[in-house]
């Protein structure tokens, strides 16, 4: 690009090749001596700036971030959803075998009320009027560790004498299912199956010779789900009322505290898991003691 440059000698005004830029000779039109001026850049024009990175690419990153925390959270969402049905499942078995457990102690300390007395408590204890005055659970507290309040009750008076009152204010595990949250403390979820031909006929204290059907055909006892029936308290469960829990539509389902079925003391002192799907002419059979039925139902 040609050098525009003038004279300083006599303002004579000329240009030169860019390849001259820097070199000295003579004006050509006064002869003095000229040097040439570097080159000029031009105006308006801005080297190119360098990218440091910033820009677009830190865009880019934040997506990304944002992107991978976003997956993150679904798939913990997910994953939570998916696990939640086991956990629920896992806390359930640990719960009914607590209640197992439980309904295993109540079955000890019957047969050890038997092995004193020679026959199972009855299920209630009769006033002089034949009003019921207490429970079977009072009854056995010594064979549950329960000695002190057993010693402390006045089992000359009704459960509900203000002189047993403290009794409705004390809470006993062992007659507590963990899978029953309706209950108050003070209630029992464990009830004998009372009735006609059963071991705890009214009036007919039953021993072990007397369950021709074999002890491990016969329940003793089962529970109940929101009882409202205080510990000390001389009710249970009848016949009818178990039968109902049993096939068909199974109209008494809602009173056990487990889905699908519920827990049941046999006579040999075993516990076992009875489902709904039995049908009701065994589970009337499962409750009676000498009807020499033949269960072919598996539980």
């Amino acid at each position: 690009m040609p050098i525009s440059f003038t004279c300083p000698h006599c303002g004579h005004a000329t240009q030169a090749a860019d390849q001259y830029a820097g070199q000295t000779g003579p004006c050509a039109s006064c002869g003095g001596q000229v040097t040439i001026p570097m080159a000029k850049p031009q105006s308006g024009v801005s080297p190119p700036k360098k990218n440091i990175g910033g820009g677009s690419t830190g865009a880019v990153i934040a997506i990304v971030v944002v992107a991978i925390l976003g997956i993150t959270v679904v798939c913990g969402g997910i994953l939570a959803a998916l696990l939640l049905p086991a956990v629920q499942a896992a806390r359930e078995a640990a719960r009914r075998t607590s209640c197992q457990n439980n309904l295993k102690q109540i079955g000890l300390a019957l047969h050890n009320y038997h092995d004193v007395y020679n026959t199972f408590p009855p299920a209630y204890i009769p006033d002089e009027d034949g009003e019921p005055m207490r429970s079977w659970r009072a009854s056995v507290l010594p064979f549950i560790e329960q000695a002190p309040l057993y010693d402390r009750y006045d089992f000359h008076k009704r459960w509900d004498d203000p002189e047993n009152q403290f009794a409705t204010t004390v809470s006993i595990p062992a007659y507590r299912c963990p899978s029953d949250p309706g209950q108050t403390p003070f209630d029992t979820s464990y009830v004998l199956i009372t009735g006609t031909g059963t071991i705890f006929e009214a009036g007919n204290p039953a021993g072990i010779s007397s369950i021709l059907d074999g002890t491990a055909n016969t329940v003793m006892a089962v529970e109940i789900a929101s009882s409202g029936i205080a510990w000390p308290k001389p009710e249970d469960l009848d016949i009818e009322a178990f039968v109902a829990m049993f096939g068909g539509s199974g109209a008494g389902r809602t009173r056990s505290p487990h889905p699908g079925g519920v827990n049941a003391l046999f006579a040999d002192g075993s516990v076992r898991f009875l489902s709904f799907d039995i049908p009701q002419n065994e589970a009337r059979a499962l409750a009676t003691r000498a009807g020499m039925e033949r269960v072919q139902t598996p539980y």
